[in-house]
């Protein structure tokens, strides 16, 4: 790591894929705001490994925080979520791909308005059509929570219109309902996805009155 964190710091996740280079993301450091993180590559050399950062976070509205893990595509691009900013604050998802003579090129996908969810802060997953999916902690239209209770969406990909996001599920502080899904989902050969919620059930609702009651 550099003195000054260039390369970034605070290391959240790393993947490794077949062609045995890696990327990986840090939720600080980086070239435009200490605290915004980075997206960085690590490529196999003789007795080691060279790293290259392949974003800085914090030059706009790119999003704060990538503390998800990343996922390709079949053309190379990169797949990611920012638990923060975006410019209304509550998270991104973002693409980067690879440019012709080197480089890569960043793109919002999409940014949370808190309404359709808050604070993205696992890794995406791809469907067989190309469609994204992933949880969010916060936020979402669902009833009990300051924050919202969280979400599950969907974002298709669109010829004519780009990426469209579909709420799957706003999770509620209901007694039944699950809420703050922390992790990410899985998908099955049938197209039906599974994940998990840090709170919920009747026996979660209790304990957090009794919280609540304690403050």
């Amino acid at each position: 790591m550099h003195p000054d964190s260039y390369d970034g710091r605070e290391l959240r996740s790393i993947t490794i894929w077949r062609h045995y280079f890696a990327h990986g993301t840090t939720t600080e450091g980086g070239s435009y705001n200490p605290d915004a993180g980075t997206v960085f590559e690590l490529t196999p050399e003789p007795g080691g490994w060279t790293e290259k950062v392949v974003h800085s976070f914090g030059s706009g509205k790119d999003g704060f925080d990538p503390f998800g893990g990343l996922i390709t595509d079949a053309a190379g691009n990169l797949y990611g979520t920012t638990v923060t900013d975006g410019g209304l604050g509550y998270g991104t998802v973002f693409e980067l791909s690879p440019r012709l003579g080197g480089g890569w090129t960043e793109k919002v996908l999409h940014r949370f308005t808190g309404y359709d969810g808050a604070s993205p802060g696992t890794a995406l997953i791809f469907d067989a059509a190309g469609d994204l999916y992933g949880t969010t902690f916060q936020g979402g239209s669902g009833a009990g929570c300051y924050y919202g209770c969280g979400t599950v969406f969907e974002l298709a990909l669109k010829v004519e219109r780009g990426w469209t996001e579909k709420i799957l599920r706003a999770f509620s502080l209901n007694g039944k309902d699950g809420i703050d899904p922390e992790a990410g989902l899985v998908l099955d050969a049938f197209g039906d996805l599974y994940g998990t919620t840090l709170w919920g059930g009747r026996r979660s609702m209790q304990e957090l009155r009794y919280l609540w009651d304690c403050i």
